[in-house]
């Protein structure tokens, strides 16, 4: 089973998106989503990234290059061959029509 990591800053909308999304349609995979800005998920009672959850994946998908930057100035460079950045802005809605195409057309599962 493949393990699936995705990151954004507050874990409210587009990895909560992409987590939700893609457990419906590749329930043979576990996915998980987290946030990167603490306080913001704290406030909005999302889940923060741990290195936890970071060591139990297999890919992270990021959804913008500032946070693959805040993961390396806390724990360095050993999580880099897992990560893969998005480039996807935090302009979305959870399940945002627009989002859901772009994660479909940038992430691909067997």
């Amino acid at each position: 089973m493949k393990k699936i990591l995705f990151i954004c800053s507050a874990n409210k909308q587009r990895s909560k998106t992409a987590q939700d999304y893609f457990s419906k349609e590749y329930p043979h995979f576990e996915f998980k989503s987290a946030g990167t800005n603490l306080k913001a998920c704290a406030k909005e009672g999302t889940t923060p990234l741990t290195e936890e959850m970071l060591k139990w994946a297999d890919k992270v998908y990021l959804m913008e290059e500032r946070h693959k930057s805040l993961i390396n100035n806390h724990v360095g460079p050993i999580y880099d061959q897992k990560m893969a950045i998005l480039n996807i802005p935090d302009r979305f809605s959870y399940m945002d029509q627009q989002l859901l195409d772009i994660l479909v057309s940038k992430i691909k599962l067997g």
